[in-house]
């Protein structure tokens, strides 16, 4: 078999069942997929840095459990495969969302993924690969949500959900958020209120001024919006 070329650099125990070469795959699968969940973050997708540090965790958890199998012949490459579609598709169903239509628990479908394959590597007896992976995973549940907010609050992008007492103040608020400094990316109707009395759309902007990209904070814009009579509610879609 073909050594891999970095591994061959490192060295024969970055091949190998050494804890060194646990602790390297992890960290490189925690580092790149941060760079990417940054990238996210910064843009506002519901999928952020957490969320693609922990699936790669648990897809680089796996990997190893299954390479374990095969190199000791009890298993069949296929077997780990299967499980992570399965518990990835559990973890698309455990998805929820909030009464105004949002996308919750992003985050927490990610974990429950990511402690059943740390539950498979203890239950085979992998108990170092198991126990690194495990305090990764919870460093990136409890330190990250700091740095992730940080990266939200510094974006020029955010998106709101707006309910608007009257359909035609729609035009009013597009000028006032021009006014403001910002671009609107795009409006979206919600048809689930179509019946409620009020207009209800999801807007995404993009924050074009520089003062307000110096001075403020989303919270901050959105409670200056917060303030016009013609909105009946607005908050920030996180």
């Amino acid at each position: 078999m073909t050594q891999d070329y970095i591994a061959s650099l490192l060295g024969p125990w970055a091949a190998e069942w050494s804890t060194g070469a646990i602790v390297l795959r992890i960290l490189l699968s925690v580092v790149l997929s941060s760079i990417i969940g940054c990238e996210r973050s910064s843009k506002r997708h519901s999928a952020g840095l957490r969320t693609f540090i922990i699936v790669s965790l648990a897809a680089t958890t796996a990997a190893m459990v299954e390479e374990y199998l095969y190199d000791c012949g009890r298993g069949a490459p296929w077997i780990m495969a299967a499980v992570v579609v399965s518990t990835a598709m559990l973890s698309g169903y455990s998805i929820l969302f909030s009464s105004k239509g949002q996308i919750k628990g992003l985050t927490t479908s990610a974990g429950l993924w990511a402690c059943g394959i740390v539950g498979i590597a203890i239950g085979l007896g992998l108990y170092t690969a198991a126990l690194i992976a495990y305090l990764a995973l919870l460093c990136s549940l409890s330190l990250f949500p700091t740095i992730e907010k940080y990266l939200k609050d510094k974006s020029n992008h955010f998106e709101v959900h707006l309910e608007l007492k009257n359909k035609s103040d729609l035009g009013y608020f597009t000028t006032t958020i021009r006014r403001l400094g910002m671009r609107i990316d795009d409006i979206e109707l919600n048809p689930a209120y179509l019946n409620s009395g009020l207009s209800v759309y999801t807007v995404s902007f993009t924050i074009s001024s520089q003062e307000l990209k110096k001075y403020k904070k989303h919270h901050e814009i959105i409670e200056a919006l917060r303030s016009l009579d013609y909105i009946s509610y607005i908050e920030e879609i996180s």
